[in-house]
């Protein structure tokens, strides 16, 4: 169970990782601030090196869509639970969503 799984936690990390680094490479404005630059630069590749690490398991399509939707998903609600984007009722509806179809493709049965 957990090695049919383990793809789908590093995929899910490697989602984790792409909000921290969308969120630090705001807040570098423009890599002029150093600590972010950094945070950015080695979460970023982390991300992607557990995104193709995931691929070998995962069809590239689902992996790709569970990996940017997360991953905007979790960057939107940080900026809203910091108060750097304005809360919407909408918005957090919308984000279920992309969760959810995220969620969807973890569901269906894998052909590899």
């Amino acid at each position: 169970m957990l090695r049919r799984s383990l793809p789908w936690l590093v995929l899910l990390a490697s989602a984790v990782l792409e909000a921290v680094w969308a969120t630090a490479l705001g807040l570098s404005n423009g890599f002029s601030q150093p600590v972010p630059t950094l945070v950015f630069a080695v979460t970023a590749t982390l991300s992607m090196l557990g995104l193709g690490w995931a691929i070998r398991s995962i069809p590239l399509g689902s992996a790709y869509a569970v990996w940017v939707g997360i991953g905007a998903a979790l960057t939107v609600g940080w900026a809203m639970a910091t108060g750097v984007e304005p809360f919407s009722v909408l918005k957090v509806v919308f984000i279920a969503g992309i969760i959810g179809c995220a969620a969807g493709l973890k569901a269906l049965p894998q052909d590899r």
